[in-house]
């Protein structure tokens, strides 16, 4: 990776080659390069984690953004490709005012720090089981090599990378899967008998229930998030600069969509195995749930570990299952194979993140606020500086996340919060032409204060139980956005209303 970073960065000699490759990349590599944005070690460990500890439910989530896909090869792409502004944020400035770019580049800053550092983490726990090194020391090693080869390479050399990290990473799939199914005895028949009757392949109740994790809050979760990604996600909107045309632009859309629904399946059906396997081997499972609890407790008695580890649930222990059959179950080799492929997982989503963060401060900080006139030189060096920042911010992030119960949990929380309020935003500017300033601000303003309550409301002692958010976790970025739009909306329409009677001469 470092040498293909050496090798195409020979082109970076402006802003414009590092951030969008100068518009030169054909659309079938940039469509690949979104897919392995998606197909993150998260995706690699999390979701097997989900379906071991549960059913195929997150699945939903997968098959949410053909809908979000529509809608953005629609009216996203062709809005981002008209209006020629690498960042995806610039427009809301001229739409709302600085303060609306602000909000969400700050908004966007900490979507990515919280997505990079669930991915630190993931490698972390993944090459911890397999080499036992310490996860710190595999993070930190990890957040290097993936800055150094961002910095030289720039956006050509995530992209380029990604494509090749994508067919590693998918092919360590297949291998996984087919290692599992060759150590369960009976096969898939067994595998289809003991997850029918653990109910490991239903798609999550339909049942219109919105507090729990049912197939009507996922896939409404979905749609939005993959609207935010498609929409507002500088990863995503900066590759759309990257195509030759419009036309190219949709079709790596649509590429990436074709690919991540048939290979996210693929890693369900890898945690439903694993849920089989560790139902004929309990004495694996136990030693799984031992090794979780000394990473949570660290130095204590060994009674201690045994107490936590006898209380631990299946779901609580689904990102470890599957390093732990790596190490025990698969051949010397094939493990290095597999090591490549989550090193992969977390690299592509690393570095383009990282690339975008840097955009992000060029375009919207540094020269918006502190240097609009900067030389060809000036601008690579501050992409280059800024590159580093985030690499090491977000490697701290990693580290700091040491000891969480579920990946994709508490990426999905996350992601709630930073992202409810920048949607919100966006649709109130692309859908409406009389929303004001004033009036998105207020729309925000309250928005940003209903995602806070039903995000932390959770935490309220009993006695105030009455005014916890009733909802489920997922439901916090849909309601965060349409409340913003919703009363964005209401406002501009009764001051309208206003401003028509005060015109006509009467009295309001």
């Amino acid at each position: 990776m470092i040498g293909m970073g050496i090798y195409l960065g020979r082109k970076n000699k402006n802003a414009a080659q590092f951030t969008t490759a100068s518009g030169s990349i054909p659309g079938w590599a940039i469509g690949l390069s979104i897919f392995g944005t998606y197909l993150s070690s998260n995706t690699f460990l999390g979701v097997p984690g989900k379906a071991f500890g549960g059913n195929w439910s997150a699945f939903v989530f997968s098959l949410s953004i053909p809908i979000a896909a529509i809608i953005a090869a629609r009216y996203f792409v062709p809005f981002f490709r008209r209006t020629g502004e690498v960042s995806a944020y610039e427009h809301l400035e001229k739409r709302f005012g600085s303060w609306a770019r602000i909000y969400s580049v700050i908004c966007f800053l900490l979507t990515q720090l919280a997505r990079t550092g669930t991915i630190f983490l993931g490698v972390g726990i993944t090459l911890h089981a397999l080499t036992g090194f310490d996860m710190r020391l595999i993070i930190l090693v990890t957040g290097i090599v993936v800055t150094v080869y961002t910095v030289l390479g720039g956006m050509e050399a995530v992209i380029w990378t990604e494509v090749v990290q994508s067919i590693i990473k998918t092919l360590g799939a297949l291998i996984v899967l087919l290692l599992v199914i060759g150590n369960i005895p009976g096969g898939i028949s067994e595998i289809i008998k003991i997850g029918s009757e653990a109910h490991k392949f239903s798609l999550g109740s339909l049942k219109p229930d919105f507090t729990t994790e049912t197939f009507w809050v996922i896939l409404l979760f979905g749609i939005f998030v993959n609207l935010t990604n498609f929409g507002i996600d500088q990863n995503y909107v900066q590759r759309y600069h990257t195509a030759p045309s419009e036309k190219e632009a949709a079709k790596s859309l649509w590429i990436s969509v074709y690919l991540y629904i048939p290979v996210s399946l693929l890693f369900f059906i890898i945690g439903s195995c694993l849920y089989v396997y560790y139902t004929g081997h309990p004495e694996m499972l136990t030693e799984v749930k031992r090794q979780v609890a000394i990473t949570r407790l660290g130095s204590v008695s060994d009674m201690q570990i045994q107490q936590l580890a006898n209380k631990l649930t299946v779901s609580e222990v689904g990102d470890k299952v599957m390093p732990n059959f790596i190490v025990n179950k698969v051949p010397s080799g094939v493990v290095g194979l597999i090591f490549a492929a989550i090193l992969s997982a977390a690299m592509g989503t690393i570095s383009s993140g990282f690339n975008s963060c840097a955009t992000i401060y060029l375009v919207d900080i540094h020269q918006r606020y502190i240097n609009p006139y900067l030389s060809s030189n000036q601008s690579l060096k501050i992409l280059y500086t800024g590159t580093i920042i985030i690499g090491i911010m977000s490697t701290v992030t990693g580290i700091a996340m040491i000891g969480i119960k579920s990946i994709i949990d508490i990426w999905w929380q996350l992601i709630g919060i930073f992202s409810g309020g920048m949607l919100g935003l966006f649709l109130l500017g692309i859908m409406t032409k009389d929303t004001k300033s004033k009036q998105a601000l207020i729309a925000v303003l309250i928005g940003s204060l209903v995602i806070l309550w039903m995000t932390f409301s959770v935490y309220l002692p009993q006695n105030l139980s009455q005014f916890k958010n009733f909802l489920h976790t997922q439901m916090t970025i849909v309601v965060g956005t349409l409340m913003i739009f919703t009363i964005g909306l209401i406002i501009s329409k009764v001051s309208d209303y206003k401003l028509t009677i005060n015109e006509s001469g009467k009295k309001y």
